[in-house]
C-alpha cells in the first residue's frame, strides 16, 4: 500500500490539485464551509475527478493536527511523487543550476517560508538532512502555500559530502555566515550555484562551513545581529536571481 500523508489549507490543497491531482485519495472538506473560495476548490477537485469527503469540523481538527489552522479543507496525498534524488533534477535543467541547502532547519515555520521563497525565486531543488531536520509536515505544507508541492524537497543522509558532490559538478558552494570577511554586496556569481544556510540560531555547522567555496554574510546596519533563517534565504536568493538577471 503506498505511503500517504496529509495536507491541509486552501493554497496546498489547490496547489496538489493542480500539480499532480493523480496523487491524491481524497480531498476532506467542511459541510458548514459554503463560501466561493470553497465552491471553487470542489470544482477544481471536481473537473480532475479527486474524490470529495464530506466532513465535520472536528473531523478536520483532528487530522490537521488540532492546533493548525485547515481552513475546512485537507487532503490524503501520496508521498511517492516527490523527487528523492538529486540527480533527477541536475540532469535536465536546461540552465545554470540554483539549490538551496538547508543545513538543519527544526521550525516548521521557517522551512514553509524558505520553500515559499525558493519557489518565487526559481530554485529546482531545496536540499536537507535527513536527520535533525524538520522536514515536510502539514504545517510546513501550509505555510509554503504550495510551494512544496512546485519546488522538489530533497533529504540526504549527509550534507557535507552532498556539497562535496555538488563541486565535483562545478556547483559552486556559498554558505550564509555571520561572520564572513566577505558581503553579500562583494558576492558575484552567475552560475551554477548552491546557497547553503544554518539552522536557526547556530547557523551553519562547522563541517558544513568548511566544506563551502566561500562563505558570505549579509550587511546588517541596525542592533539585530542576525536575520531568521527565512529571511536570509530571501535575501540570498534575490541576489543570486538580480545578479543572472543583469
Amino acid at each position: 500500500m503506498a505511503e500517504t500523508r496529509i495536507i491541509h489549507g486552501f493554497h496546498a490543497v489547490t496547489a496538489r490539485i493542480r500539480q499532480s491531482a493523480e496523487s491524491i485519495s481524497e480531498i476532506y472538506f467542511d459541510t458548514q464551509r459554503k463560501d466561493p473560495r470553497m465552491r471553487d476548490l470542489l470544482k477544481l477537485a471536481e473537473t480532475h475527478e479527486v474524490r470529495l469527503m464530506p466532513v465535520d469540523a472536528k473531523r478536520l481538527d483532528g487530522m490537521a493536527g488540532g492546533t493548525a489552522r485547515h481552513q475546512g479543507v485537507a487532503a490524503r496525498v501520496s508521498t511517492a511523487t516527490r523527487v528523492k534524488h538529486l540527480d533527477d533534477v541536475l540532469d535536465t535543467l536546461g540552465e545554470p543550476a540554483l539549490l538551496l541547502v538547508l543545513d538543519g532547519v527544526q521550525d516548521p515555520h521557517n522551512l514553509g517560508a524558505c520553500l515559499r521563497s525558493a519557489d518565487a525565486f526559481g530554485v529546482h531543488a531545496v536540499i536537507a538532512p535527513k536527520d535533525r531536520a524538520v522536514g515536510i509536515t502539514s504545517t510546513v505544507e501550509k505555510v509554503a502555500s504550495g510551494a512544496a508541492e512546485t519546488v522538489p524537497y530533497i533529504t540526504v543522509t549527509n550534507i557535507a559530502r552532498t556539497l562535496r558532490e555538488l563541486k565535483e559538478r562545478n556547483i559552486w558552494v556559498v554558505g550564509a555566515d555571520g561572520e564572513a570577511e566577505k558581503d553579500l554586496h562583494a558576492f558575484k556569481h552567475t552560475g551554477p550555484l548552491a546557497l547553503v544556510l544554518g539552522a536557526e540560531g547556530e547557523g551553519l555547522r562547522r563541517l558544513t562551513k568548511e566544506t563551502c567555496d566561500e562563505l558570505v554574510r549579509i550587511p546588517m546596519l541596525g542592533s539585530v545581529e542576525s536575520l531568521n533563517v527565512s529571511v536570509s534565504t530571501g535575501v540570498m536568493l534575490f541576489e543570486a536571481r538580480r545578479q543572472r538577471a543583469q
